[in-house]
């Protein structure tokens, strides 16, 4: 995606890209994200936790009324792994309308590339820690460990998927934890389904390489560490998936093909109209109700059934 135009929003700066034929239509996050969602009302979390002792490593709780315990669903933010873009903020949206459906969730922070303990293995690591940590906090917060949803945005997408594969990593992984916290569904939202299959898109839509610099690497120098993340390349994930496309113009359809070939249940979602990267997060707006209905789809899953209910798919 190439992109142009620097506008002045709210003091910050965003880059809006321009739309060009066979680009993804979004903006290049300067400073938190886009401001129709940094800046939209929503209420506070019930709680803000920490799973480390890093500064990104938090998780905003949002948690409804009543006797529960509630599904709950990880929120992953995107921004290209890197910390020069994105925020759990830009998330809170989503978060908030699901609180609204009595459903709760966990937007979590975790750190990138740029910050101390970032890339790899730190990223994931963090990913699958806040994960695990819903089990911990579940009962003091009313959450149902045993029904939780995972769900990334752009760059959290393709972690989302791969929270689905841990209890499957040999110990001899970096990334390796005993006994993890597995989701009952994914959602990914507008990201990619494989890492090493997108070097050089990255660069394109994030303005500069994100995945090598993520990896520590490139897939030759180490295979054993895109092998052990890479969703596309640990199907079966054994769960229901939904997948949103947004300004995607090109959606990830090798990852969709691979993982009904491998008998996995998906549900591939296109929005009405136009959409761009970030319309998908906007609940209160057409093109970002299909992700809403995705999101309380797949927390109904939780209940028990194993097969993604018919959401509208365009």
């Amino acid at each position: 995606m190439r992109l142009s135009r620097r506008v002045k929003v709210a003091g910050g700066v965003v880059l809006a890209a321009l739309v060009l034929a066979g680009s993804w239509i979004g903006y290049r996050i300067l400073t938190h994200g886009p401001p129709a969602l940094i800046y939209a009302r929503v209420g506070p979390p019930a709680a803000r936790l920490r799973y480390g002792p890093g500064t990104a490593q938090t998780i905003d709780l949002r948690v409804p009324t009543g006797a529960g315990p509630f599904p709950v669903v990880v929120l992953i933010h995107g921004g290209c792994w890197t910390t020069e873009y994105g925020s759990p903020a830009y998330m809170a949206p989503l978060a908030d309308a699901l609180l609204r459906h009595g459903v709760a969730s966990a937007n979590i922070g975790y750190r990138r590339v740029g910050e101390a303990g970032g890339g790899w293995p730190g990223t994931f690591r963090d990913v699958g820690a806040a994960v695990d940590a819903i089990r911990m906090v579940g009962p003091r917060y009313r959450l149902d460990p045993t029904r939780v949803v995972v769900a990334g945005h752009s760059a959290g997408a393709p972690l989302a998927l791969w929270s689905a594969t841990r209890a499957r990593l040999p110990a001899t992984s970096d990334v390796y934890a005993d006994r993890p916290l597995i989701p009952r569904a994914v959602v990914a939202i507008d990201g990619p389904g494989a890492l090493g299959r997108f070097i050089g898109q990255d660069a394109d839509i994030c303005g500069d390489p994100a995945i090598v610099p993520l990896m520590g690497g490139t897939p030759t120098q180490f295979p054993r560490r895109y092998a052990d993340v890479t969703p596309q390349d640990r199907l079966p994930l054994g769960v229901p998936q939904f997948l949103i496309q947004g300004g995607m113009d090109h959606p990830d359809d090798a990852y969709v093909v691979a993982a009904r070939a491998s008998g996995d249940p998906v549900r591939f979602v296109r929005p009405p109209g136009r959409v761009t990267h970030f319309d998908v997060l906007m609940p209160w707006q057409q093109q970002g109700k299909p992700t809403l209905d995705a999101l309380l789809s797949a927390a109904a899953v939780t209940v028990g059934a194993r097969t993604p209910s018919a959401i509208p798919a365009r």
